[in-house]
């Protein structure tokens, strides 16, 4: 058995793809967006840090140039001015009037801003601060924006980083659309194949987590569907192999009677009936068996007594199994109350009975058993007969079954297939256990019935 590979992408490959795409990109560009946003203004913030500081020691300069005596008329500016050129900044002093010092005069308040900033935003202001005692303002006033050096080379890496992180999403995004894509077009595929007519079409995907789970499950479906079709047609040919025997019986006699081989006596007709009346009960078994397949739709459920209903069976059974040489003994507990149609619940009883009768020797033992375990209502059959072998015990409920002898034994082998179908319809359950030479046990378990005002409720 091989594993099968493919890079096939189908429709809901190519829309996968396209959603991850779309979600990779968006995300990309909202990061990148946000990324190259606040870099700009951690740039800003950081050039008017600078610029403030600058403003500041040029004030601090000018403080230690204003002389104890004359003002600002004596005052050397010179470091002051020095301070501003090398920051590439345009210098203006005010007096504490606002009247200009440096350069030249201008009236009172002239070119300032708010809040110790220029109107323009490109100057900063410091106050000149002598002996706690603020003299004058130093305003700088430079002559570009903030420098966009910086903020070039943020976009630069911002936006290689962006595209990386995209090819990379598109990457993965890829794969593991391929790793989810893949294998569904694979079952799809062999799906195709099979229902095609290809009963050998398998997906054997090689997959890991619940797609490979998945694939084994419909390569398992499938060969339970190769297994129903084997056994539908074994079993139709088992029915057409039960029908021929009597039909052929039949179709003899009545040529040996219609040629004059064979005198009309009653000998002969009573063979003839014999076989007409084994053709019937086949039909009738197999009429039962689809009754009882569609059981739930006809059931009639009441409170019962399930130990009256064995009982009954019981009884109307004991004829057959005394003829057989068979010892029954019962062991009944009443009250065991189950929710039931009683009819179909002794019908399942009678045919345990019967099949016992068929597989067991004589002075063998039957044990009837009626009890409730574990909140269940449990009916237990259990005989000292031949036992079943470990490979037939499985298929003791399957159709036509009659095991390794079932020359030597009659019936069509559809009593305890129309047993299981009854139990389940009932919501129960049925098993058997057999130890070969020791006898068989067969177990039905029934839900117990519940107070009425629960079923009510």
């Amino acid at each position: 058995m091989t594993r099968r590979r493919t890079q096939a992408f189908g429709p809901l490959g190519w829309r996968l793809l396209g959603a991850f795409i779309v979600v990779a990109l968006s995300s990309v560009l909202t990061l990148t967006v946000a990324a190259l946003i606040g870099t700009d203004r951690g740039l800003a913030a950081t050039e008017r840090a600078s610029r403030q500081q600058t403003a500041a020691r040029v004030a601090d300069a000018a403080a230690r140039g204003y002389p104890a005596e004359g003002g600002w008329a004596s005052a050397d500016l010179t470091a002051a001015r020095a301070l501003a050129d090398a920051a590439g900044a345009q210098l203006m002093i005010r007096d504490a009037t606002g009247a200009m010092v440096w350069p030249g005069r201008a009236p009172a308040g002239a070119g300032m801003g708010h809040g110790g900033q220029s109107a323009t935003g490109g100057a900063v202001n410091a106050p000149v601060l002598v002996t706690g005692r603020t003299v004058g303002t130093v305003n700088l006033i430079f002559a570009t924006a903030p420098t966009t050096d910086g903020r070039s080379v943020a976009w630069q890496w911002v936006a290689a980083a962006g595209t990386v992180a995209l090819l990379v999403a598109f990457a993965v995004g890829g794969y593991v659309v391929w790793r989810l894509n893949a294998p569904l077009v694979v079952m799809i595929r062999a799906a195709r194949a099979f229902t095609g007519g290809d009963r050998t079409a398998r997906a054997h995907l090689d997959a890991v987590g619940e797609l490979g789970e998945l694939g084994d499950a419909v390569d398992a479906m499938a060969d339970q569907v190769v297994h129903t079709e084997q056994v539908r047609r074994q079993h139709a040919a088992d029915i057409a192999h039960e029908l021929r025997t009597p039909l052929a019986a039949l179709q003899a006699g009545l040529e040996e009677l219609r040629d004059g081989l064979q005198p009309a006596d009653p000998a002969r007709l009573a063979g003839l009936h014999d076989q007409s009346l084994r053709l019937g009960r086949v039909v009738e078994d197999l009429a039962e068996l689809s009754a009882a397949e569609s059981a739930a739709l006809s059931l009639r459920p009441a409170d019962v007594e399930l130990a009256d209903i064995v009982a009954r069976a019981t009884d109307g059974q004991e004829t057959h199994l005394r003829s057989a040489g068979l010892h029954v003994h019962r062991d009944l507990h009443p009250p065991v109350n189950v929710h039931a149609d009683p009819d179909r619940l002794h019908q399942a009883v009678t045919n345990l009975l019967t099949n016992a009768t068929r597989y067991c020797r004589p002075g063998d033992q039957v044990h009837i058993r009626v009890d409730a375990v574990d909140q269940q209502a449990r009916i237990q059959i259990t005989d000292t007969g031949p036992g079943i072998g470990p490979a037939e015990l499985p298929h003791v409920f399957d159709r036509l079954w009659r095991g390794a002898d079932h020359r030597s034994v009659t019936g069509a082998g559809i009593g305890l297939a129309v047993v299981r179908e009854l139990v389940t319809a009932h919501g129960g359950t049925i098993h058997a256990t057999s130890r070969p030479g020791h006898g068989t046990t067969f177990t039905i378990g029934l839900p117990l019935a519940t107070a009425p005002q629960q079923r009510r409720l």
